[in-house]
């Protein structure tokens, strides 16, 4: 059997975190950040993908618009790995060979 070679980019999680929770309740940044009790500066980078997901933002954002602290944080292991498969040349390792 072929094996299928899909190359799809994730998106960063802060993009469905924008586009799903805070546009689709008509939320600004602001507010969004004092509901999760954030500083306005770290959802926003957040947001514009130029910070990760934490653990803590992920149950924040749980607890405040019930959705799912897990399945954020694989959102951001997928957004991790594709990025990191993205500069896998720029890994200068050799496979272990044993003698």
């Amino acid at each position: 059997m072929n094996e299928i070679e899909i190359n799809m980019t994730p998106s960063h999680p802060g993009d469905f975190v924008r586009t799903e929770i805070i546009e689709e309740l008509s939320l600004s940044v602001t507010q969004a950040a004092e509901i999760l009790g954030v500083r306005r500066a770290t959802l926003s980078d957040l947001l514009n993908g130029n910070a990760a997901l934490s653990p803590d933002m992920a149950l924040r954002i749980e607890k405040a618009f019930d959705l799912g602290m897990e399945m954020l944080l694989r959102m951001q292991a997928w957004y991790d790995a594709a990025m990191m498969r993205a500069r896998a040349d720029e890994v200068d390792v050799k496979r272990y060979e044993p003698v």
